[in-house]
């Protein structure tokens, strides 16, 4: 599929007016990463569309069209994850983390959070004082994948067993994520539709727009960074207690920065005050913990009318994986890419993809939504529930097709996208927003900042 008809089919499968994509441009073509699958297509027409949405919603409080153009090299040095801080490049992924090969076939496990790497290797018998990869990698040699990753799941813990894309189809996991849209829309409540204030040409898209920002690894973080560069007043919200990754210094980008503690009547109080002026809710916890606090989406519908909530989850809120969690690495191994991306490559080890395109497709279709169901709220009236799953996005990248000599390039020169800014965590080095607006440009004119910097108060 090209670039041109993937932006249109996402454009209607969100019923947006056709006559809006005259005000794209798409330049570059894939193979522009070393992938047997179109993963340029995916960073581009994700970002685009996403940028349009934002383009619609202003036009609809009265800004004039504008054109807006993705570049297919930018887009993809923004899926890199790339960043610099104080002129050194952060090791974002923990020593035991990765691929092991098992009695019958290999695993992934994810240990960049402590809990989970301590977990793990409590659950391999090793002493987390002590243990070393080669420990680990003798260790999983006695089990059976699927045996390892169901007394990890059991155990809360991030594993996944390699799986071929076959394999997948046949699971009842699989078979349950292909059952649902790429993105599900959902009106979840009544509500008289909001009535914004006009825009002035030079406005940005989503001013006044108010976004909290309940996530923490990078697909949710994707998204708020996204709605913040067209304007959104987004709020991250860190509870001060749970760990974060090293890419929220960039990620972060263009927010406001708060701690709130749901496990107090305070921090739920705070929490509530941030809501009654909220328009967007934007989580990524495992499906129903929020829930289970009283901020699941149906709740905050009844509370707050004609809010728009997005919800994200690694495999979907359904099915016998319906609670699991899991990462970007973790669905790529499970639903199949790494098997057919080494298959493609002619290697044994299962291959990842050469960016986590499964986290930012997510986090910019996320985006796409936040707007498309800003308007629809806007016209129509209601409260909106919108799901994402990295696993659905997994099955979206797979349908725009393969390159059948993807593995003869190399990555562009990220050098021409690249701003230093100084930021909280010092002087910030990263890739610049790919979607180019011809009257307002898309930035981040807050620096980021460290969880916590400022008050749950909106400005």
């Amino acid at each position: 599929m090209n670039p041109a008809d993937a932006l249109a089919a996402l454009w209607h499968s969100a019923a947006m007016p056709a006559s809006a994509l005259q005000h794209v441009t798409l330049t570059g073509a894939d193979p522009v990463l070393p992938s047997s699958f179109c993963v340029g297509t995916a960073a581009q027409t994700s970002i685009a569309v996403a940028a349009l949405a934002a383009h619609e919603f202003g036009c609809l409080r009265g800004q004039p069209p504008q054109q807006i153009g993705v570049d297919m090299a930018h887009a993809a040095a923004e899926c890199s994850a790339w960043f610099r801080l104080d002129g050194k490049v952060p090791e974002i992924w923990d020593k035991f983390a990765g691929v092991y090969p098992c009695a019958d076939g290999w695993v992934r496990v994810h240990t960049n959070f402590t809990h989970h790497r301590d977990g793990v290797l409590q659950l391999l018998g090793l002493r987390a004082a002590s243990a070393e990869r080669a420990d680990v990698q003798r260790a999983l040699a006695t089990w059976r994948a699927i045996d390892f990753e169901a007394a990890a799941a059991e155990n809360a813990l991030a594993v996944a067993a390699l799986r071929s894309f076959e394999d997948w189809e046949a699971h009842a996991q699989g078979r349950c994520v292909a059952a649902v849209p790429l993105l599900q829309f959902e009106r979840i409540g009544d509500a008289p539709p909001r009535s914004w204030p006009g825009l002035a040409p030079q406005d940005a898209a989503l001013q006044g727009v108010k976004v909290l920002d309940l996530t923490r690894i990078l697909a949710g973080p994707v998204c708020g960074r996204t709605l913040a560069a067209y304007g959104a007043d987004v709020m991250l919200v860190n509870a001060p207690h749970l760990p974060n990754i090293e890419s929220i210094a960039e990620t972060s980008r263009g927010k406001l920065s708060a701690h709130v503690d749901l496990r107090s009547d305070a921090g739920r109080a705070q929490l509530d005050g941030l809501l009654a002026q909220a328009h967007v809710f934007v989580q990524g916890y495992r499906p129903g913990a929020l829930h289970g606090l009283g901020y699941g989406a149906h709740a905050l519908a009844q509370r707050h009318p004609g809010i728009v909530c997005i919800d994200l989850s690694a495999y979907g809120d359904q099915g016998p994986w319906g609670t699991r969690r899991g990462f970007d690495s973790l669905v790529q191994t499970a639903t199949g890419f790494n098997h057919a991306e080494a298959a493609a490559a002619g290697v044994a080890e299962p291959k990842a993809l050469p960016v986590q395109i499964l986290d930012y497709a997510s986090g910019f279709l996320m985006a796409f939504a936040a707007s498309v169901a800003l308007a629809r709220q806007a016209r129509e009236g209601g409260s909106w529930r919108v799901r994402v799953s990295l696993a659905r996005t997994g099955q979206w990248v797979r349908q725009l097709g393969r390159v059948a000599d993807g593995f003869g390039v190399a990555a562009p020169d990220r050098a021409p996208y690249v701003d230093s800014t100084d930021s909280g965590f010092g002087r910030l080095e990263a890739v610049r927003h790919s979607a180019q607006w011809s009257r307002t440009p898309a930035g981040w004119p807050r620096p980021s900042m460290p969880p916590g910097s400022h008050p749950p108060v909106w400005p």
